[in-house]
């Protein structure tokens, strides 16, 4: 790798544009780990809002896979960018970039440790080749209108972090907002960008709307701009302990085709903790010997990070609602309303409103109570309610399942599964099944036997016995399944052997 340099006063301005006779790659790394609460009932542990077409008809992950391109200017970009994401998403992640035509290479965290740690395997994976690449971090849940101006940020970013510096992109803020953090601004450098003061964490209103008066703070984006080695030379001075645990977990990484998984117990030793706390806020200190700068980001970001957020990014109608699905406003004035689950959804004379509605659960709620809508999820997920876990319909990599119905020692699911694909080789300790099929043809493994069914065919998977279904044909298999027995988690699945890496 080349040597780091930091910028130690502004003379070293010049440094910038020597630097650029050498430009190391961009990469674009993708931050996509988080959950998402905010955004229930849609955005769920298992399904966060990453991976759901919050505004638009793509989702926000493979919006934000498609941030770079077009990126035309004195730098390389890497054709492909890394994805960092918990092994829970890990299939989904990788259906979505394959749907957009995206190889990308996906590195899975063990369990989720927040940004930070996640920054840190990404910059070890994108300098394993030797080269000093310039990470260009993003959120995978973010909304851009502009990418022109997005990729002018970037590029006067990339500048300063080929010098040396660690480069946050700011939006100077339209208004008083208490869902972001705030960056002071410093001394002025080039091109609007600012040495970095200090960061601050989420304000309470009176402060926010001093912050903004003041003219001296930028919201903080959550987009970062870094050469590999200052960024895992940073982290090892402030945060070792991160460092060390990334690093043995990343040489210990099993690999296949474009998926690395780190070693699970080495990086279980992580602490966890985010990019700004764990070295942006360092950054303004006298005795850092790491630079921040900050520089504008004025691209109609958005961090989607509320109702009221989504609300704000969509076009709205005349009477300034906005909607998602099938939805009906009558006398209605400033309401979002979202209907998930396909059934029409009519609001009548509300008032700056949010209605959400899917399979299983509805929100309503007050537009300027939307962050409290996080301390809802935490409340369900102490009643252990499934509802803040997943959906009715549940995503795997060989189809879904939709739980139709249950009760006392029954449930009954819709099972899709795609040509092709198959389920794991596996058996249940506590429950049989029944298996019709409505659709498609269905190879069934029970026991020592192997079989086909066709439609209205069925056959019975008594309890303890191994067990397949898969798709051979080209079309969609559909069945519908019956289980019956003393415990239906989906936890009781030994695996035996399974296409997708899941056993064990």
């Amino acid at each position: 790798m080349d040597k780091v340099t930091v910028i130690a006063d502004e003379t070293d301005i010049d440094a910038i544009d020597e630097a650029l006779v050498d430009c190391p790659p961009l990469v674009q790394v993708i931050l996509a780990g988080g959950s998402g609460t905010r955004l229930w009932p849609v955005s769920r542990e298992q399904f966060p809002k990453q991976l759901i077409d919050v505004i638009g008809n793509q989702t926000l992950l493979q919006a934000t896979m498609g941030r770079m391109a077009g990126f035309s200017t004195t730098w390389d970009v890497a054709a492909d960018p890394v994805i960092v994401c918990g092994a829970e998403h890990y299939f989904a992640t990788y259906e979505q970039a394959r749907e957009v035509g995206v190889n990308a290479r996906i590195v899975v965290e063990p369990a989720r440790r927040d940004t930070a740690p996640a920054l840190t395997l990404a910059a070890l994976d994108a300098c394993a080749d030797g080269h000093d690449a310039i990470l260009v971090a993003m959120p995978a849940d973010h909304a851009i209108v502009n990418l022109e101006a997005l990729h002018s940020a970037i590029e006067n970013a990339a500048r300063y972090a080929q010098a040396g510096a660690i480069a946050a992109l700011g939006v100077p803020p339209d208004r008083a907002d208490t869902g972001f953090g705030y960056i002071r601004l410093g001394s002025a450098l080039e091109d609007g960008a600012h040495r970095i003061e200090r960061f601050v964490e989420k304000p309470a209103a009176e402060l926010a709307a001093q912050y903004v008066d003041s003219g001296k703070y930028w919201w903080n984006s959550g987009m970062f701009v870094v050469r590999s080695s200052v960024w895992l030379a940073a982290i090892e001075q402030f945060q070792p302990e991160i460092h060390a645990a990334s690093v043995h977990a990343y040489h210990g990484a099993k690999r296949a085709d474009e998926c690395v998984i780190p070693d699970a117990a080495e990086f279980l030793r992580s602490p966890s903790d985010s990019i700004d706390y764990a070295v942006m806020e360092h950054l303004g200190k006298p005795d850092s010997p790491f630079t921040g700068v900050v520089v504008p980001l004025e691209a109609g970001w958005s961090d989607l990070g509320s109702w009221d957020a989504v609300w704000q990014a969509m076009e709205k109608d005349e009477c300034g609602n906005a909607s998602n699905g099938r939805v009906l406003f009558e006398g209605a004035t400033a309401t979002y309303a979202r209907s998930q689950g396909g059934r029409l959804l009519a609001c009548v004379g509300t008032n700056n409103l949010i209605v959400i509605e899917t399979d299983d659960a509805v929100l309503v709620a007050d537009r300027s109570h939307v962050q409290d809508v996080k301390g809802l999820v935490s409340r369900i997920k102490r009643e252990k309610s499934p509802e803040a876990d997943a959906h009715r319909k549940v995503r795997r990599p060989w189809g879904f399942y939709d739980s139709i119905d249950h009760g006392d020692r029954f449930q009954v699911k819709r099972i899709v599964v795609m040509p092709g694909a198959r389920l794991s080789l596996q058996m249940h300790h506590h429950r049989a099944e029944h298996w019709i099929v409505v659709s498609g043809t269905a190879l069934v493994t029970r026991g020592e036997e192997q079989f086909l069914l066709g439609e209205n065919e069925s056959t019975y998977i008594p309890l303890g016995i191994r067990h397949r279904l898969e798709n051979p044909g080209c079309v969609p298999l559909q069945i519908i399944e019956v289980q019956s027995g003393t415990y239906l988690g989906e936890d009781d699945i030994v695996r035996f052997d399974d296409k997708y890496g899941r056993c064990g």
